[in-house]
């Protein structure tokens, strides 16, 4: 029996997006919403990915991974200083339901083999879920705002990429970024590698070395949708994962 083409050409991978769950206003709305900037779907479409939006309502993360070929753990809310031991400072503002959501689908997608990308806060989600603890306030850690130069701003970030990482590999000994932050990697978690260092000596990117693919960045790719490096190799990596070794054979 003939079989259909189609069935031996690969598939657009699936890759989940965490959301945000904030008061918003849209048409004749203000009201609680589950959101997220639009520029990550659009970075993910340009990769070859479909975007699916994981809003924190859940605990059934092993079914969400299930069915999900790659996961971006996206930026927001800082995270609750009492998972890595610490109090908080006054500027650090929380979501719990965020925390706990995220936290979960990152144990459930490595544990699924799923390739995982931290987007700011996710990679500060990242390192935390693995031991590590952060910096809360890098205004009085650094001496300055050039991290987050003012309110819905985005400051630049010059990143030197440490050679035989994988973020060097992606994109280059050297790269530029938008950055929105007032916390940061103060401890890595175990088993991360720094990546990526801004000049003040902020920890910019952090990955599980080897082939595993678990990749954060603490600045914002997403913003600029004319380079879609970064989830590109996520879309591929989830590709790789989603079909494996071919197996099939003509019949």
């Amino acid at each position: 029996m003939a079989s259909n083409a189609s069935e031996y050409l690969p598939r657009k991978p699936v890759i989940g997006l965490t959301t945000y769950v904030e008061q918003a206003k849209f048409l004749a709305w203000d009201t609680e919403a589950t959101l997220l900037h639009r520029v990550y779907a659009d970075c993910v479409l340009a990769a070859g990915g479909i975007p699916v939006l994981l809003p924190p309502l859940t605990d059934a993360y092993e079914t969400l991974v299930d069915r999900i070929d790659g996961l971006v753990l996206t930026g927001g809310a800082d995270v609750e200083p009492h998972r890595y031991g610490a109090e908080p400072h006054p500027a650090t503002y929380v979501r719990p339901d965020r925390d706990a959501f995220e936290f979960g689908l990152f144990a459930a997608a490595r544990a699924a083999g799923k390739p995982v990308l931290g987007v700011c806060r996710g990679l500060q989600v990242i390192s935390v879920a693995l031991g590590g603890t952060l910096a809360q306030h890098l205004p009085e850690t650094l001496g300055d705002t050039a991290h987050q130069p003012a309110p819905a701003t985005f400051g630049t970030s010059s990143i030197t990429l440490v050679d035989g990482t994988r973020a060097a590999a992606l994109l280059g000994p050297e790269a530029k970024g938008h950055c929105y932050h007032h916390q940061a990697i103060d401890r890595l978690g175990e088993g991360l590698v720094a990546s990526g260092h801004a000049a003040d000596g902020t920890v910019e990117a952090a990955e599980v070395p080897g082939a595993e693919f678990v990749l954060g960045v603490q600045w914002h790719p997403e913003q600029d949708t004319e380079d879609v490096r970064l989830f590109r190799a996520l879309v591929e990596a989830a590709l790789a994962e989603a079909t494996g070794p071919a197996t099939k054979e003509c019949q």
